[in-house]
């Protein structure tokens, strides 16, 4: 992620005592996305990612940690969270939250093929199942509420043609939103943000999820059409390569079936996915944060994928 929070191995060192990994080696920033400070840090126990918490707080940490742990602990390829001496998950550094978690082997795969989709579809699908039973419940913390704040607040920096896809995409989810078809939908912890950089594999062998910190509770099928919509996608115009998305949803169908409900409200869904990730890269291009390495993503690849959703269907899920 940016990093926001410098952190040397000076720093670190006297930090670094209440884990369980030996004396610090080495620390390097991670300069990629734009929530959070993540460091890789070598230690005499192994390799690990340090991330400070830039905009979360140490009472809803918790929620996100212990999920890492509870799908762990069931089979998810996940990054496993390292407690200090007193078992605690999340530590003040610099005066602000901060974990580690293990490091996964292998590297994001940028140039996903039906095979990556396929293992990324069968995975998402065994998260879902093996989080039915964790018991801590948090929103969505940039789901509609989030919509409905962020809306107003970018839309003075948009064209007339981007303020009235805003106001029209706003309109249409909330009348979703409030239907009985969204209020069938299976629910509960996603993890809301399962981009191609968040996967890591081996070859064509899937090692991991990890950046769970956009995590929290909503429906299952807003999970899978973010993901589709970066892992299914033609990078440059936004559409959808129909071999990728058959790939990852008959991986995900053969795991966990869809409802009837979802069949119905899956063009929605890719909507909805295609508009929180538009009004994100909205917020952070135009009221951006001061960071030591920031590089905002633009936003015009989601209004394209956005327009597209609105006005081609989409291939029906299996």
């Amino acid at each position: 992620m940016a990093v926001f929070t410098s952190v040397s191995l000076d720093d670190l060192g006297p930090w670094m005592t209440q884990f369980p990994l030996g004396k610090a080696l080495a620390i390097k920033g991670i300069a990629s996305g734009i929530e959070n400070s993540n460091f890789f840090i070598t230690t005499e126990a192994g390799e690990y990612v340090l991330t400070i918490f830039e905009n979360l707080d140490f009472e809803q940490l918790p929620f996100y940690l212990k999920l890492m742990r509870h799908l762990a602990d069931r089979g998810v390829l996940v990054p496993a969270p390292i407690a200090n001496a007193q078992g605690e998950l999340v530590v003040a550094l610099h005066g602000k939250p901060a974990a580690i978690v293990s490091k996964l082997d292998g590297s994001s795969q940028m140039a996903p093929q039906p095979q990556h989709c396929a293992g990324v579809g069968t995975m998402l699908a065994r998260m879902h199942i093996a989080a039915r039973d964790f018991s801590i419940q948090q929103p969505n913390l940039r789901g509609l509420d989030w919509w409905r704040v962020t809306a107003p607040v970018v839309l003075p920096f948009l064209s007339d043609s981007n303020q009235q896809l805003l106001r029209d995409e706003m309109q249409y989810q909330e009348a979703f939103a409030s239907s009985a078809e969204y209020a069938a939908f299976p629910r509960g912890p996603v993890h809301a943000d399962l981009f191609r950089n968040n996967v890591m594999f081996d070859g064509e062998r899937l090692t991991g999820f990890f950046d769970f910190y956009f995590a929290g509770c909503d429906t299952w099928l807003f999970d899978v059409a973010v993901t589709v919509n970066d892992w299914c996608i033609d990078l440059d115009s936004g559409a959808l390569d129909l071999t990728r998305v058959d790939a990852m949803l008959q991986a995900y169908q053969a795991v966990r079936p869809f409802s009837d409900e979802e069949h119905r409200g899956w063009q929605a869904m890719l909507r909805a996915a295609a508009l929180r990730f538009w009004l994100s890269r909205l917020y952070d291009y135009h009221l951006p944060r001061d960071a030591e390495m920031l590089t905002p993503h633009d936003p015009g690849h989601f209004e394209r994928i956005l327009r597209l959703r609105t006005t081609i269907a989409a291939p029906e899920l299996p």
